[in-house]
């Protein structure tokens, strides 16, 4: 039996169910194969980061496969429509007789997938597909009643529960080196024309062991007081590992193993994750949790309400504003150093990605969509379960969301999370004269000096004016 493996957010070696089961299975040979698809990416907002990082990754992955013989095959079409036919059309010609994969969660991906088994199922190529992409397979987290955790805490709970029952999570037996290969691989773009090809290499380098190499130097020099430094963007208090993440490039079962492991107890215990392990742990499940309500709830996989008591709330149009948002114009330190970040960078701090989201939705009272769809097009680490998770948190239109009366305000956050304004200095270039005193809301006179505009809102006004907005409309 000669096994087509199909890579798609889960391009690794390691770890990898489809890869290692299909090695394993194959007495002919394994052929994988990554599927192009630039016009489905665009509709899907992804921008040049994302699809830079994705081709970098990909590129990584067919030198590793080449080290077990197996070659990597390139389609390129332009819609998921356009995929079973392409697929099927390979197989045949590699002389493949199964297809293996790992099952992706979004509304599209499940849609194409299903119209790829019914394909090979036609022509009689055997499927396999596995659930890879999350730490407990979606649909196996659930109530008493059966139904779907909307909630964080007992999600959590639950999730805890269950895998100590189940013994914990193992990774999948590493991949068996083929015999031969049966073909050759096809070259990997090094770009694509609908998308831009930005500088960042150096900031997120390729390949697995890039990833491995960061989770092992988190875990060993600042996993221990991440409960401590996570907020403050201006540190290096974070894993750096989102990218990784969201593209499969490392897989959260290793990420947890060894969350756990560097805690020397159960980092996996108390749902307060008082502790760093504990605190980075639950970030990892809130990435799991996010995943999970894709499946229960495909709404959200087409740009709906979680809440839909909020689907006739009147969002503000408000162009200019918006534009100054995206640009890092909006006269805020904290909220254009974190936008400047985000454009120049592919990546944003999590504290500021809920600050600047609140202003959107908030202090502008702008619609969340606004915001998720340019993250999603600036994002290097773009995901939709976690994006959409995030911004329906700060709009408190999501599950588990922030109450509509709870609003950041965003200089006394600068000042909790950047007190001495060095992140602020770092991404907004004409204020980094000015001390820790001044940065954060700068007098008219030294934004004058700087060059540095006006708030485009009264911070505190517009608080008021978004609650009266909710509470009238709840009424």
């Amino acid at each position: 039996m000669r096994a087509l493996v199909w890579f798609r957010s889960d391009l690794r070696i390691g770890d990898n169910a489809a890869l290692s089961q299909a090695t394993h299975d194959a007495d002919k040979g394994v052929v994988a194969v990554f599927v192009l698809c630039p016009g489905q990416w665009r509709e899907h907002d992804w921008g040049g980061a994302k699809a830079d990082f994705v081709l970098r990754n990909v590129a990584a992955l067919s030198e590793a496969l080449g080290k077990l013989r197996i070659p990597l095959r390139i389609l390129r079409v332009d819609r998921f429509d356009e995929v079973p036919a392409a697929l099927l059309g390979l197989a045949k010609d590699a002389g493949c007789d199964r297809l293996y994969y790992n099952r992706e969660l979004e509304f599209n991906e499940r849609q194409r997938d299903d119209e790829v088994e019914r394909s090979f199922d036609a022509a009689g190529v055997a499927v396999r597909a596995f659930d890879d992409v999350c730490i407990l397979q979606p649909g196996t987290v659930l109530t008493g009643q059966e139904g779907w955790y909307t909630v964080y805490s007992p999600f959590r709970k639950k999730f805890g529960k269950i895998f100590d029952e189940s013994g914990g999570c193992t990774l999948a037996p590493k991949p068996r080196r083929q015999p031969e290969a049966p073909c050759d691989s096809d070259t990997v773009p090094t770009g694509l024309d609908s998308f831009e090809s930005p500088e960042l290499t150096e900031l997120w380098p390729a390949g697995e062991s890039h990833a491995r190499d960061r989770l092992e130097t988190f875990v060993r020099t600042r996993i221990a007081d991440y409960h401590d430094n996570r907020d403050a963007p201006g540190l290096d208090g974070t894993s750096s590992l989102s990218p990784y993440l969201a593209s499969g490039v490392i897989s959260p079962r290793e990420c947890l193993l060894a969350a756990m492991e560097s805690d020397g107890r159960d980092a996996l215990g108390p749902a307060s994750g008082g502790d760093g392990p504990g605190t980075w742990v639950n970030e990892l499940l809130w990435r799991e949790f996010y995943k999970h309500l894709l499946i229960g709830f495909p709404k959200l996989s087409r740009g709906r309400n979680f809440r839909a008591e909020y689907d006739g709330l009147a969002w503000r149009e408000d162009p200019e504003q918006f534009t100054a948002w995206c640009a890092g114009e909006t006269g805020v330190p904290i909220v254009d150093a974190a936008m400047r970040q985000l454009v120049s960078t592919g990546w944003m701090h999590n504290r500021c990605r809920m600050i600047v989201a609140m202003f959107l939705t908030k202090n502008l009272l702008m619609d969340w969509r606004l915001g998720e769809r340019f993250f999603m097009q600036h994002l290097v680490d773009g995901d939709l379960a976690s994006n959409n998770g995030g911004w329906q948190w700060s709009a408190s239109t999501g599950t588990d969301a922030a109450p509509y009366f709870r609003i950041f305000n965003p200089i006394s956050q600068s000042k909790k999370v950047d007190p001495d304004g060095d992140y602020i200095r770092d991404h907004v270039a004409e204020l980094g004269d000015l001390d820790s005193r001044e940065i954060h809301d700068p007098r008219p006179l030294a934004r004058a000096g700087a060059g540095y505009a006006n708030s485009i809102v009264d911070v505190k006004a517009s608080r008021q004016r978004a609650i009266t907005v909710f509470q009238e409309f709840r009424q």
